[in-house]
């Protein structure tokens, strides 16, 4: 997955760690990418 990002390991584990909330909104994109899924943001009341 990291090579299909074009990104290394240790950050794709970031990006896996769900205690690190420095995650980029364009780091999720390129990961649902990968995946072949979409990321859809959404504010509501």
């Amino acid at each position: 997955m990291a090579q299909q990002m074009q990104t290394s390991r240790s950050s794709l584990e970031r990006l896996l760690d769900p205690d690190n909330p420095a995650v980029t909104l364009d780091t999720i994109e390129r990961a649902a990418r990968v995946i072949g899924k979409k990321v859809r943001f959404e504010l509501v009341d």
